[in-house]
């Protein structure tokens, strides 16, 4: 048995993949808190994943109902970015600053210009670091609270931080790592000279955990760790990484052709790649993946959130919400909305606010609403596939993940948009698989009888052919339209955009 953990922004889910009968045995899911100020300030307490990892690890277990000494390896899936600043003896220091804290905004634009604009951070790092990196939350902490950044000894991301809770081993992994703003993508290194930008001394670069490669395991389950949750001796935990990293294993995304696009808190589209891409948009994240690859990626900051915002202003559970957007037309009767209730980062507008464009008197309704959200953050996801198109990626299909994949009327918004089929994999779960799928090789390369990772998704990722959807011919013409005007609005409130 393996465990799949994902740790994201709302929750911890756990899944408990049985290779011998080639499906998950149990799931479980715990939910998280979240701080949230006005400023964009968002933070989470660390423990409070660990907490969760305990609740949806028990309830996993009591699903799987199997023995727990059967698990033997351990995937560790995370919320990509986010600061978690240790101290020397390995004690959180404060809560840490997730992807989608935007108060960190002027830090980014500081850093941008020390890096000398785009070209130097495309020239130094293969990238140009975008709010919600690692990298400015750093300098926001040197500036707002100097004690706390004094104290640094270790940095890590979130998912490096449940390895570490696990393990008690500190370590990093190029997918998760090449999000940090300090990293070069191409060369799969730290970039300590970047980190000098905000401390000369060098002490940042010490605070720098060691990198592995994706097939490399962090180390073993810590014993008092293992007898509280039951585990047999020598459990490993595998290298884990970023949460679109372990989607894209999770949905069989690992060779060229597949997109992966995921409606959760956020929205992201990434596709494989076997070499560092070349013509790069700033607004495109050439991360590498968690399968020896990279990964370009595009985020929106405004998905199910925004969505359930709306649906809540209504009083409408998820049903009645579907319902009542597909009583309006396509276009909303001219309602659009640029739904960037936390900033936006594609396009990359962090100190955005959301603006609902067109009303009249004759299209002011629910239903006009309830789909302008829908069409508006699903608008902003077409805007990066442009992105990802132009960069060279190639579209075949989208492999569509996230709680709102489970929305039949949402999935063929999707596929009109983006004019191109969309599949669902029979597991939604797919980060969490991918950590469980990435436990399973971690395991086989340090047994010496190394599995192929391409033949591990082949086995366990299926699509759902029930779920498969093709773009409409008319529908992708008056969406096409109505995409038209969205990105003339855009760009006559954000001009740039």
């Amino acid at each position: 048995m393996y465990l799949g953990v994902d740790c994201g922004t709302q929750g911890t889910k756990v899944v408990i993949l049985d290779p011998e009968k080639g499906g998950l045995r149990g799931e479980g899911y715990a939910a998280h808190a979240l701080i949230s100020e006005a400023s964009g300030l968002r933070e989470q307490e660390p423990r409070w994943w660990v907490d969760a990892f305990r609740r949806a690890y028990r309830d996993a277990l009591e699903r799987a109902d199997i023995d727990s000494r059967a698990i033997r390896a351990i995937g560790v899936s995370g919320q990509q970015h986010g600061l978690v600043a240790l101290d020397a003896r390995g004690e959180v220091i404060r809560p840490a600053k997730l992807w989608c804290d935007t108060e960190t905004a002027p830090q980014n634009a500081e850093l941008l210009h020390r890096l000398g604009g785009e070209q130097g951070s495309m020239e130094q790092l293969g990238l140009v670091p975008a709010t919600g990196y690692t990298l400015s939350k750093l300098l926001w902490l040197k500036t707002q609270e100097p004690e706390n950044f004094d104290r640094i000894a270790h940095l890590l991301l979130p998912h490096d931080y449940l390895n570490y809770w696990l393990s008690g081993e500190i370590a990093a992994e190029y997918g998760d790592a090449s999000g940090t703003g300090y990293f070069d993508i191409r060369t799969r290194r730290w970039a300590p000279e970047v980190l000098g930008l905000i401390e000369p001394s060098g002490r940042l670069e010490r605070a720098l955990p060691p990198l592995l490669e994706a097939q490399q395991p962090v180390g073993r389950v810590r014993p008092d760790v293992g007898r509280e949750l039951g585990l047999g001796d020598d459990v490993l935990v595998a290298s884990g990484g970023g949460d679109n990293m372990m989607g894209a294993i999770g949905t069989g995304n690992i060779r060229g052709g597949v997109v992966t696009l995921s409606l959760g808190t956020s929205g992201t589209l990434y596709a494989f790649s076997e070499r560092a891409p070349q013509q790069q948009r700033a607004l495109v994240a050439p991360f590498c993946s968690s399968s020896n690859g990279w990964l370009p990626l595009i985020c929106t900051m405004n998905l199910t959130g925004t969505a359930n915002a709306v649906r809540e202003m209504f009083g409408l559970d998820l049903v009645q919400f579907n319902a009542e957007a597909a009583r309006a037309p396509i276009g909303c009767d001219g309602v659009t909305m640029l739904p960037f209730l936390s900033g936006e980062r594609v396009p990359a507008l962090p100190g955005a606010t959301g603006s609902l464009l067109g009303l009249n008197m004759q299209n002011l309704n629910a239903a006009n609403l309830c789909r302008a959200v829908l069409e508006g953050t699903t608008f902003g996801l077409r805007y990066g596939l442009d992105l990802l198109r132009d960069s060279g990626i190639a579209t075949r299909e989208l492999r569509l993940i996230g709680g709102g994949a489970r929305s039949p009327f949402w999935r063929q918004m999707v596929a009109d948009i983006m004019d191109t089929r969309v599949l669902c994999p029979t597991i939604g779960e797919a980060a969490a698989l991918g950590g469980a799928l990435q436990a399973v090789w971690c395991e086989s390369h340090e047994k010496g009888t190394p599995l192929a990772l391409d033949a591990l998704c082949e086995r366990y990722v299926a699509l759902d052919d029930s779920c498969a959807v093709e773009p409409d011919a008319a529908a992708v013409a008056a969406y096409g339209d109505s995409y038209a005007r969205y990105r003339q609005q855009l760009s006559a409130l954000h001009p740039g955009a």
